[in-house]
């Protein structure tokens, strides 16, 4: 496991930004923390690194949010899903192997992730500090 320790949100950017850099092109991201623990801007940071220049923005509301870049990526939020049932109806099984999915509020979902998935642990420490673990993805 790989421990970092972000001072803002542009620090959390920077360590997705390079843990974008390592990616193949498929993988599952799984983010676990709470509400305003930095979630949509690591994954601001990830898109950033596969290239993709759009304005990334919490997909609350729409469930899913897609990206065109070097690989496409899928961005979940999964806050408001409470059964299988309703996971299935997002669409979630059809994302997959089709480019890089990264998932907030994992947590809601976690027996539904594969064993191969890539897992983000962020902690907020104090109103701009940020303990981000990374479970699963090469040294960045």
């Amino acid at each position: 496991m790989q421990k970092f320790f972000s001072k803002s949100y542009e620090e959390t950017e920077e360590i997705a930004f390079r843990l974008a850099k390592t990616l193949k092109g498929t993988e599952i991201i799984a983010m676990f923390g709470g509400l305003g623990a930095g979630k949509t801007a690591f994954t601001r940071g990830l898109a950033r690194g596969l290239g993709i220049e759009d304005g990334v923005s919490s997909p609350t509301f729409a469930l899913v949010h897609e990206y065109e870049g070097k690989f496409d990526l899928y961005h979940f939020d999964m806050y408001r899903i409470n059964t299988f049932d309703d996971l299935y109806t997002t669409g979630f099984f059809d994302y997959m192997d089709n480019g890089v999915m990264i998932i907030e509020w994992s947590e809601n979902i976690e027996n539904a992730l594969p064993e191969s998935c890539i897992k983000i642990y962020i902690k907020a420490i104090s109103e701009n500090e940020r303990e981000i673990e990374i479970e699963g993805a090469e040294e960045i």
